[in-house]
């Protein structure tokens, strides 16, 4: 098959936006052309067009049209131009912001569920503004076909639009063979947060939290990786600022707070953790939290949605809900306290991720999806 995907972000060096959506394609792509498909990626909001070949991949970096009240739509034209050039057989393009709300490609357009601006907003209990709201329905009753990373997100977003679409569940994946711990864990008592600063995953919440270990286990040191966001409820342009006057003086002592750290890097600082915490309001499917358990790692994470879809709470980590900050903190010191029990989850994590989330086992069921939907012309 000749499959492309629609993006505004792809981790590659030329592109600056890349994020959790991005990552999952790279990762998906990386499976499909294992199993011997052609991957064509559009990718707009580029300074400027460009296409070329690496990796296997074919890109086609697209600058989008200014014209004032015009932007969007001739940049969809644009955009729908250029697919029906490649001649992909299916274009996948996620639900954010809807941008094929009006592109209408000779192929099969299929809308994967990654989380829409109108559920980030709901989940946020924030209003989601019309335009965004409208673009997204429209793009979800115009698809061939549709699927979401995760069960929750799937019922959610039928709810929030009044649709009634049959959503194919496929999680977002990880390279496993990428993720090997060669380390000997040290008890070194760090707690690693690694993502986006801020609110709706919970970073308002982690300073309660911390303060609560730090009463018990005063060695507890906090480190954060992430990109500082602004705080789109107060206005404040930086997070972490909010987040230092929340910390106890004592404990803000024990907090590192590292910024933005290279994508390989990340992996190093998973693997000298003593654990890793993820107190989120809002997901789809976050790979962040596969990346954790695929090294090994005992997670404490939000018990919100989504998570049941990828940790069995006691099992292969614990789910506790954000607000809830002392049973959370007490989580994390019964993993600091216990070495076999936190092997012991994040051994079962591991092996989870193997079965569940890795690349192969997701290219396949995606293989066997587009096939399905590409069959529909014959029905």
């Amino acid at each position: 098959m000749k499959i492309g995907f629609l993006t505004s972000e792809y981790p590659h060096p030329k592109i600056v936006n890349s994020g959790g959506i991005g990552t999952s394609i790279y990762n998906l792509a990386k499976g499909l052309i294992d199993l011997g498909h052609e991957i064509e990626l559009f990718i707009y909001g580029q300074k400027r067009d460009e296409t070329f070949y690496e990796n296997d991949i074919t890109f086609h970096f697209i600058k989008n049209v200014k014209l004032k009240g015009f932007s969007r739509f001739l940049t969809q034209k644009k955009i729908e131009k250029l697919v029906n050039t490649s001649k992909v057989e299916i274009l996948e393009a996620p639900d954010w912001l809807g941008i094929t709300s009006f592109i209408k490609p000779n192929c099969k357009v299929v809308i994967c569920l990654h989380g829409s601006d109108t559920y980030f907003c709901h989940l946020d209990n924030r209003p989601v503004k019309f335009l965004n709201k409208y673009h997204e329905k429209r793009a979800l009753q115009n698809a061939s076909a549709f699927r979401s990373v995760s069960q929750y997100t799937a019922t959610l977003t039928n709810q929030l639009f009044d649709l009634k679409k049959n959503f194919t569940i496929i999680p977002n994946s990880i390279d496993v063979s990428h993720f090997t711990n060669t380390k000997t864990e040290t008890a070194n008592n760090i707690i690693l947060y690694f993502g986006t600063l801020i609110r709706k995953k919970g970073l308002l919440e982690l300073p309660l939290i911390f303060n609560e270990v730090y009463k018990n286990n005063p060695n507890a040191k906090l480190v954060l990786i992430g990109k500082d966001a602004s705080d789109i409820i107060s206005g404040n342009s930086s997070t972490w600022t909010m987040m230092q006057t929340l910390f106890s003086n004592e404990a803000l002592k024990n907090v590192d707070y590292l910024g933005s750290v290279p994508y390989e890097k990340i992996k190093e600082y998973i693997c000298d953790a003593t654990i890793c915490v993820f107190p989120t309001f809002a997901e789809a499917l976050p790979v962040s939290w596969i990346e954790a358990m695929a090294l090994g790692k005992a997670v404490v994470a939000s018990n919100i949605g989504w998570a049941i879809e990828i940790i069995d709470n006691e099992e292969n980590g614990f789910l506790v809900h954000p607000k809830n900050h002392v049973e959370f903190a007490e989580k994390i010191l019964n993993l600091m306290s216990n070495f076999e029990l936190r092997n012991s989850l994040g051994q079962n994590a591991k092996q989870k991720v193997v079965e569940n989330f890795s690349l192969q086992v997701i290219a396949k069921k995606n293989q066997d999806f587009y096939r399905k939907v590409l069959d529909q012309k014959h029905d």
